[in-house]
Formats: C-alpha cells, structure tokens, sequence
C-alpha cells in the first residue's frame, strides 16, 4: 500500500488496486468476502488476539480480517493503516493507562478494560499496591453504574445519560475541581464506545500536544468518517490550556461533526474557552464529590484491595481471596475511612491516593514482617492517625490564579459589609489556610475601610493600614491573626459608601461629558511668573484664612456650579 494518499483514488487495502472514493466500500465487502472464502482456517479462529499490534475492528461490515492474526506478524494491521497518516506512529497498546497519558493522539487498545479490571481484582492485596501507577488510575471505572457523585449530570433518567447509552455522544466541555471525575467519565465514554464499536476514541494532553499533532488526529478522523462512517470522539484533557488559536483549529470539525470533542477543564470556561467553540459545546458542570460519594468510592477500594473494615463480618470475597496464610490480613478502620472523606476536599484522587500511602506504609512496617505465636503473620491495622500523617498538607480547594481566588474574596468583603464578624473570619481563614498572600488580603481591608465603613468610622482606615504593615513586618502565620483583628473590626464598624458613591458620580460626570473638558478657572490657577500674572491667573482669588466668615467663592468650572455630587446621579441634566 502506498504511503501517500491520493487526493482522487483510494487504494484497496487487500488486494491493492485503485477506486474512487465512491466505490471503495462496495469493492471492501466483494474483496474482503471473496478473501476470506479462500481462507475458511480464519473462520474457526474464535476470540480476538491479545496485547499485539491493534488491527481494525469490524465496523458497518465495511472492513475485517481475512488471514489468521499470529504473534510477530502484521498482516492484518494493513487493513488499519489505511486511516493512518504515519504508519510510524502505530504502536502496540497493552495498558489502559495508554489512553490517558502521552502528548500524541493514542486511541484506546484493543484490550478491554473490562478485562483488565478482572485481572486487576484477581491480584493480592500487596501486589495490587506494588503497581507503578496510582490507585487512583488502577482503580479507574470502567461504568456509570461505579461512577460516583454526579448523580445530577449522569443520574438516571438524565439527558446526557440517555443519550451517553444510545452512543448519541454530543460534543462536551466537563468542568469541575480536580478529582471530580472529569477524566473518568470520558474513560468511561471511551470504553462504552469500545465494546459496541460505534466510535473511535482518542485522547490528547493540552499540556504537551502541539496543533500539529491535532491536525494530525482530525486528518485520520476524517478517513475514518469518510471510508468506514465511524465518527470520532476526541478527548482533551487540560483544554484550557490551549490558547485561542488552538482552539479555533477544532471549530470547522466539530461544527461539521467530524469529530465530537470533550475537553475536561478545572478552569471557568466562560473565560478559558472561545465562545465560538463553547457555542458548539454542551457545558457539563461536576460538582466537587460530598462525603457520601467519597465514603462509597473508598468501600468500592477497599473491597477491590481485599482489607477489610475492622470491625465488620468479613463476607466481602475478595477479602478471603485475597487473604493467605502468607500475607498478613489487613485491615481499616471505619473512622479512618471516613477521615479520608472529610479530609480530601471532594478530590476521588486524594483520597484514594492516600488510602494507598497510608495502606503502603503499615505493609512495608517492620510489624508487617512479624509472624505471632501461632507462626501467622501479624495483622496489620490502617488508623485514623495513619491517614492523618499522610495529610499534612492542606486539601483545600483554592487556586490563587483561579476563579476560587476571587469567588473567596468576594465572600469576604461582602460578609463584613453585611457585618456579619463569623463569616468574615470563615472566608478569611479559607484564603489564609489555602495559601493565599496575607498582604493580597491586606491590601483588600484597606480598600473596604475606605469604600464601605469611609466616615462613618474614620479610624477604620488607620486600622487597615496598620495591619498591612504589621503584615508586612512579621508575614505568616504569625500576621493571621493581625488580619482576623482588622477583619473583624471592620465588619463590626459602621458602614458608610458615601464617599464611595460622590466619587463613582464624579467619574461618571467626567465620562458622560460631551465635548472639551473646561478649563480651570483664572483665579485657582497658580501664578508663579510675571507672564502668568499678566494673563490673570490667581486674579480675584480669595485667600480663606485672612477672612474670618465664610468665604463667598467658585471653585468647580462654571458649567457645574452648583453641583453636588453626593447627591447627582449621572442621569440628571
């Protein structure tokens, strides 16, 4: 077969002869039925090769294989490499973690992971835990029935369920907090996909992947929708990572269905994806895990590791398959669980990750290695303080340059301007405790003693700065409760937007003003030369402390004499 591919002419991959595109398909089920009569040994091969070179699956009966599949051999790859630009890039594909990773399209294996998950709950307990990959990634579900949490998105009697079961998969933007389940409900899509052979499944990094590389997958999309009519799902991973001109390369193809895009982003999309792609995209909003759906993907794990909860009848199977004579039994507390729920913010892979460390420590433990008087080895037992230990870092959800910064702020503030002090120190805390810069919060109070408390109290102002300083001078976590002082002061002091409001009147009377500004009136200006004086600047000027009353005198231009901007709104004449 040809390498290049020609504009006008297809050639047919089984008996190498050139068709238009018109007829290629018609020619595909004479030339493939008529090879396989003169092959009846392929007909009573049953079941599909295993970890080798991915062939083509059998998709509308437009292609499928017609010589026997051996190990080494490639000859029904041919077939496959039709829809392929650069037969370079074909690889083998035995991992399901495969399809999440790497920077160039990799489209899911020929493997199941049905298949693997089997395989995956037949090892050991310490074998599972061994694994080079993360339990969080080991245990990834493969269906909607184990995925937790979402239960408004992809709950029964949704639409997008619905139309997820009928493979009538629109194009989606999934947005929602890290290790809500944004990359397992496309895995989960992509595996549907798999077994009934309704799509091709690809998946890309925007952290790495170049427009090239999309380029490159849209080129083979368009193949495979021309040849076979199997559409193409194209999974984006970090998709906000890609800027505007990366983005508009998806536009023409998602909006004449070559491809169906899903781009998971923890990043507001209103903000990160073009609002031409948006338009084309159905936005699914996750929402961060509650720590009912965490305490069933814990059970779900720990089931899937064989230890078991203590305290409980061990009845789960696993538990006694996994348990031998030659590993020591391990077990959980409840309690321990459900720290791990409260603890990990709503992050499934937190959690789970943590689960592991906390099991991983206590089996590789010098207890672990202990046999008892019985010549048994010693049981293990997983507690609250082990999970703890491998909590130390914060799990809250706050991204300094993200929308959490601001939706944080903007608690805040409003919170001591409805002078409510124990909402104030809560938001407060959650910015300080999620690593935000205590002098950003600093300089926030100053700005709210000016523009909600303003003369109403004006020593709030000199409160604010000071506890800027202070911040300034000593940092964190000394200066938090500097803060929690200034914060609470302000929120308990009265408030006052008077200023706040003359001077937002003031600018609106600067913008809304037809024509050249006017000029400055003769007797304010300064006069400090002989020509000044001359023209009349400083003329009639009334110097107010040689007077002892009240000085009659102008001091706005002529056209607003008699304006109050305490009172004018824009709006009067």
């Amino acid at each position: 077969m040809a390498d290049e591919t020609i504009s006008d002419s297809v050639q047919c991959p089984v008996c190498f002869k050139d068709f238009t595109p018109g007829t290629i398909n018609g020619h595909l089920d004479t030339c493939l039925l008529s090879s396989a009569a003169d092959s009846p040994s392929t007909a009573a091969e049953s079941g599909p090769p295993v970890k080798k070179v991915r062939v083509s699956e059998p998709v509308n009966n437009c292609v499928s294989s017609s010589s026997p599949a051996m190990p080494g051999t490639q000859s029904s790859s041919s077939v496959f490499s039709l829809f392929q630009a650069n037969k370079g890039k074909l690889e083998a594909q035995p991992d399901r973690s495969a399809a999440v990773s790497g920077s160039t399209g990799t489209e899911t294996p020929s493997v199941s992971n049905s298949d693997t998950e089997k395989n995956i709950n037949h090892l050991p307990a310490r074998n599972l835990l061994s694994l080079n990959k993360p339990l969080a990634e080991v245990l990834r579900p493969n269906t909607l029935e184990d995925y937790f949490g979402q239960n408004k998105v992809v709950g029964q009697q949704t639409l997008i369920r619905s139309l997820l079961e009928s493979q009538e998969i629109p194009s989606l933007i999934l947005w929602g907090p890290p290790g809500c389940g944004k990359t397992t409900l496309a895995h989960i899509i992509a595996s549907t996909s798999k077994k009934k052979g309704s799509a091709r499944f690809v998946t890309l990094s925007a952290t790495s992947a170049s427009t090239n590389e999309v380029r490159e997958v849209i080129k083979q999309a368009q193949n495979e929708l021309r040849l076979c009519k199997r559409k193409t799902i194209m999974f984006i991973d970090e998709i906000h990572r890609f800027n505007k001109s990366q983005q508009d390369t998806f536009l023409p193809h998602v909006e004449c269905g070559t491809v169906t895009l899903i781009g998971a982003t923890t990043e507001n999309p209103s903000f990160q994806v073009n609002a031409a792609l948006l338009s084309r995209c159905r936005v699914l909003v996750l929402e961060k895990l509650s720590v009912e759906a965490m305490g069933s993907i814990l059970n779900r794990a720990v089931a899937a590791l064989g230890i078991q909860v203590q305290g409980q009848d061990p009845t789960n199977s696993s538990y006694r398959d996994k348990t031998s004579s030659s590993e020591p039994a391990v077990f959980i507390e409840q309690k321990a669980l459900d720290t791990i729920a409260y603890l990990c913010d709503g992050d499934a892979r937190t959690g789970l990750n943590s689960l592991q460390l906390a099991v991983q420590a206590q089996m590789k433990s010098p207890q672990s290695n202990q046999l008892t008087q019985h010549g048994f080895p010693q049981e293990i037992v997983v507690t609250e303080e082990h999970i703890k230990e491998g909590l130390q870092r914060s799990h809250i959800l706050y991204d300094k340059a993200g929308e959490e910064h601001y939706n944080c702020i903007s608690a805040l503030h409003k919170s001591m301007r409805g002078s409510h002090e124990n909402a104030s120190l809560y938001w407060l805390g959650r910015m300080l405790e999620g690593g935000e810069d205590p002098l950003y919060v600093a300089r926030r109070l100053v700005r709210f003693a000016s523009e909600d408390v303003g003369l109403a109290d004006p020593s709030a102002l000199t409160q604010a700065v000071s506890a800027f300083q202070a911040c300034h001078f000593i940092g964190m976590p000394e200066c938090e409760v500097i803060l929690a002082q200034c914060a609470v002061y302000l929120a308990r002091a009265p408030k006052s937007i008077e200023i706040y409001k003359a001077y937002g009147n003031v600018k609106a009377c600067l913008r809304n003003h037809k024509g050249p500004l006017p000029p400055v009136p003769l007797h304010l200006r300064n006069a400090p030369t002989r020509l000044m004086k001359q023209l009349g600047y400083a003329k009639g000027y009334k110097y107010n402390p040689e007077f002892s009353g009240p000085v009659e005198q102008e001091y706005l231009p002529k056209d607003l004499w008699g304006v109050d901007f305490f009172t004018w709104t824009p709006s009067d004449p």
